[in-house]
């Protein structure tokens, strides 16, 4: 056991999808995964491991914001063996030209967090994507024809924020989406050298007001679900 995580070494799988939400965690595990066996219930932070396609494979919530998934990540990693983690939440286009319900792959991201710049304080270390699961995900993405992005995304502190206009600019610069994990996740598995990607469902748009109710959120995103299933065992 680690200290957020009550899973005996063994019961996690060394590949894992990590939703922020820990219900559409168990929302997966339930729809996707073979023999599902619950890990984890601390703090409510679901955790699940069953089979998809033979593969072993586990699914857990991670909560919101880079200080809730860097804790988590940092357990799975260090203390069970994780090797390839991949985060399957929800984003806010800041795009025109990226719509709601389409995916976004974050290729790298830019944070308002100070979690990397408090580890190097001499230089700007980038928050990228490993490429091999990127590439994968990205040719599974096209080959279900399911509309997909990949490219910058915003990694912000804060959900509620005085910063409305300045991240309508970024998506003016490129910037595809705004979440709340991704720059975390990417920094700590460079830091552990081990495989990490972001795949994002877009819930609403800054641009167009456009969004989607919760329980669409937390049961009905599958898409990125099946994509990110089949990048943790593609070979």
């Amino acid at each position: 056991m680690s200290i957020h995580i009550e899973a005996k070494k063994g019961e996690i799988a060394d590949k894992i999808l990590l939703p922020g939400d820990p219900l559409r965690a168990k929302f997966i595990a339930e729809n996707f995964l073979d023999n599902p066996v619950q890990f984890n219930n601390v703090r409510g932070m679901l955790g699940f491991t069953g089979t998809y396609k033979g593969e072993k494979v586990s699914v857990m919530g991670t909560g919101m914001g880079m200080p809730s998934i860097s804790i988590y990540a940092t357990e799975l990693i260090k203390e069970y063996g994780v090797r390839k983690l991949i985060r399957v939440g929800t984003a806010g286009s800041l795009n025109e030209k990226v719509n709601v319900r389409d995916l976004v792959m974050a290729q790298s991201c830019a944070t308002t967090s100070r979690i990397i710049q408090n580890d190097w304080r001499h230089a700007d270390v980038p928050a990228t994507s490993d490429w091999e699961l990127l590439y994968k995900a990205y040719n599974i993405a096209k080959a279900h024809d399911f509309p997909t992005h990949v490219g910058p995304v915003l990694s912000a502190d804060l959900f509620y924020s005085d910063f409305f206009e300045d991240n309508l600019m970024l998506g003016q610069e490129g910037v595809l989406a705004v979440e709340m994990e991704a720059a975390a996740l990417y920094y700590l598995a460079k830091k552990y050298h081990v495989q990490a990607l972001a795949i994002m469902t877009i819930s609403d748009s800054l641009v167009t007001s456009e969004e989607t109710t919760a329980e669409e959120r937390q049961t009905s995103f599958k898409d990125m679900m099946l994509v990110g299933l089949e990048t943790l065992i593609a070979e």
